[in-house]
């Protein structure tokens, strides 16, 4: 790649093309889900497809996958051993159904204890507050 092909881009444009700040580029490369090309000159020139591997990086992100994990995808990324793509999604599933079960329960608790407020007499204490207290130890 030269500096004027149209199949490269600085790291300014490769973040505006992709959606993401120049620091996510710079912090993708330290962990190394992104290479670091050589200077040319300047500036450090990206291939264009880069912007579709941080898509991916972005895409993994949303559902959930840590840093490591997309890691490991993009090394698994031409398909060919999916049984180790299925476990990592398959444990990522089950952190999803354990954050999912806990967030179940603070909303049940949460409800419960806005319930009670509702209808605690004024001169009592707030239950949620008094919940919360006694959480903390301070009784």
């Amino acid at each position: 790649m030269t500096t004027n092909s149209p199949e490269s881009l600085t790291i300014g444009r490769l973040a505006r093309a992709a959606g993401v700040g120049v620091e996510t580029i710079r912090y993708y490369q330290q962990r190394g889900l992104l290479p670091v090309p050589t200077s040319q000159g300047t500036f450090r020139h990206y291939p264009v497809a880069l912007t579709a591997r941080i898509h991916f990086i972005k895409r993994a992100q949303e559902l959930g996958f840590s840093l490591g994990e997309i890691t490991e995808l993009l090394r698994l990324e031409d398909g060919a051993h999916r049984s180790a793509i299925r476990r990592i999604a398959t444990d990522r599933l089950a952190q999803i159904g354990k954050k999912v079960a806990d967030l179940k329960r603070m909303q049940k608790t949460l409800k419960h204890l806005v319930m009670e407020c509702e209808h605690t007499r004024r001169d009592l204490p707030c239950p949620i507050i008094a919940s919360l207290v006694q959480a903390t130890g301070l009784t």
